[in-house]
């Protein structure tokens, strides 16, 4: 593979395509265009930096005998609370046993049974065991691994270790490439298309179990460019994200609760007693409960004791190692967990071949919104989400017109932000529960750093504006003022409709971000 001098500059008009973003939606887009030419843009080199990595749980996929595509877009729809498109529910969930036999071509190593077969694993929501897995609970990494070889093996990808600074479109708005920076270097790089690969936002959120680089840029720069952005409101905190104080912090995966484990508070009661699905209810149900007890002042654990603990270094070597580091056994102790933002399920609007509403810019992964995951995501279905999509997009370039030639683009004055500041804000009043009074002041604070050209902002911005504009509780947003729920509806926002939120909600000064 080769790498662009720092002032490269690809014919308008070309046939190379651009992906941005390096985990599993990036690099299975990148190898999905072969043998067209790809240049693949990541801030980080290969295989840092990306939330694929970190992924514990797995891979949903109907493999069982006693499964079907159908059941499993069932769940996926229950999951969705009344948002997931039934049409690309069942699509994503047919091509799941596909995409298994495809990463098993490319060489990933999946746990087997004794008698050689897959073994599954069971997820909350999940009515069958279907979580196809690798490692036990390093799924993520082994699937990444696998990818980044096949990479490695072909010759028309081309990799540009950079910091994407904005879109370059033609006269007419089409997106013709992108402006980045590389050691304090501006490159211009134009395509006939570019995909956006660049994961989510967690870490605008001062509990995630995301990468710092999980931002939300991709978002930010899609907006700036025109795209319509859907459901932006929806974030998934994870329930049970390891409490010993790291950032990020480390996650225990929901496998565990699949297997036995119990969350109990500081006495050793069950905190999911009389609650519909107990211990594997979704996400957002299990996320609440946590917060409302942690709330009151009582501590959460995750209890693993006795036999579940005992094989916890060969069942899950992920969490086991984690807890370790951390001084807990939990074969003897409980795990102290607390909910943490994990995922985006809101995104670049997207179509059946992963195109935004704006010519030439393709989305995948979590940055886009492609009506899977609705109000809340289905476990295991993000990297099945990915996976999927990147032949829909491939298909989809090949059919999509050359742009013009690019307008001459400068790369974007980046506002200054107090992050930390920022994740505080998004903490405690874009959280797991959310109330007007506290999206105002959010959207008063976020507001002067986003107009001053701040991209996290910016992306705070528009999650704090659509989950104020939706006046009910639905999947993973909350809205203790509205909890009831209205007939379902996506939001659709774009940066004028952001725009004009936020000065309405500013009319009255604030400390700014």
């Amino acid at each position: 593979m080769n790498a662009h001098s720092p002032l490269s500059f690809t014919l308008p008009g070309s046939d190379c395509v651009i992906v941005v973003g390096a985990g599993v939606a990036g690099l299975a887009t990148a190898l999905r265009l072969s043998p067209r030419p790809v240049t693949l843009v990541t801030a980080a080199p290969l295989g840092s930096g990306t939330a694929t990595g970190w992924a514990q749980g797995g891979i949903a996929a109907a493999m069982a005998e006693d499964d079907a595509a159908a059941l499993h877009a069932a769940d996926t729809e229950a999951a969705g609370a009344g948002l997931t498109d039934p049409a690309v529910a069942l699509r994503v969930a047919q091509a799941g046993p596909g995409l298994i036999d495809w990463l098993v071509g490319l060489g990933a190593p999946f746990d087997r049974d004794a008698a050689g077969a897959l073994a599954l694993g069971l997820e909350a929501a999940h009515s069958r065991r279907r979580i196809v897995r690798a490692g036990g609970d390093s799924t993520g990494r082994m699937v990444l691994d696998t990818l980044l070889k096949a990479v490695a093996r072909t010759p028309s990808i081309e990799i540009l270790v950079a910091t994407v600074r904005g879109l370059m479109q033609d006269e007419s708005g089409a997106v013709a490439g992108l402006v980045c920076e590389r050691d304090g270097a501006t490159v211009r790089v134009a395509a006939r298309s570019v995909v956006l690969a660049t994961g989510g936002l967690g870490s605008l959120y001062a509990s995630t179990t995301n990468p710092r680089g999980a931002t939300g840029r991709g978002l930010a720069l899609a907006a700036r460019a025109g795209a319509t952005l859907r459901d932006m409101e929806f974030v998934q905190f994870h329930p049970t994200a390891i409490s010993v104080g790291l950032d990020p912090m480390p996650l225990a995966t929901e496998a565990l609760r699949g297997e036995g484990a119990r969350l109990i508070d500081s006495e050793g009661e069950p905190v999911m007693a009389g609650i519909a699905g107990g211990d594997l209810a979704p996400r957002d149900v299990v996320a609440r409960a946590l917060f409302q007890v942690r709330r009151r002042g009582t501590e959460v654990f995750l209890d693993c004791r006795g036999a579940l603990g005992a094989r916890m270094a060969t069942r899950f070597p992920t969490v086991a190692g984690l807890c370790a580091a951390s001084g807990i056994d939990p074969q003897r102790q409980a795990i102290p967990v607390r909910p943490a933002a994990h995922y985006h399920m809101g995104g670049i609007k997207v179509d059946g071949t992963g195109a935004s509403t704006v010519p030439g810019l393709f989305a995948c992964g979590e940055v886009a919104s492609t009506g899977l995951h609705g109000a809340n995501r289905l476990a295991s279905n993000s990297l099945l989400e990915a996976m999927a999509f990147a032949p829909w997009i491939a298909e989809g370039i090949a059919s999509t017109p050359a742009p013009g030639p690019a307008v001459t683009a400068e790369p974007r004055k980046r506002g200054e932000t107090d992050h930390a500041g920022l994740r505080r804000v998004m903490e405690a009043q874009v959280g797991v529960v959310r109330d007007a009074d506290g999206l105002t002041e959010a959207l008063r604070r976020l507001a002067p750093a986003a107009k001053q050209g701040s991209d996290t902002a910016l992306t705070g911005l528009m999650v704090a504006t659509s989950a104020l504009s939706r006046l009910e509780s639905r999947g993973a947003h909350w809205r203790s003022d509205h909890p009831e729920q209205a007939p379902a509806r996506h939001s659709e926002v774009t940066l004028a409709e952001v725009w004009r939120i936020a000065e309405t909600a500013s009319a009255d000064v604030a400390a700014p971000v």
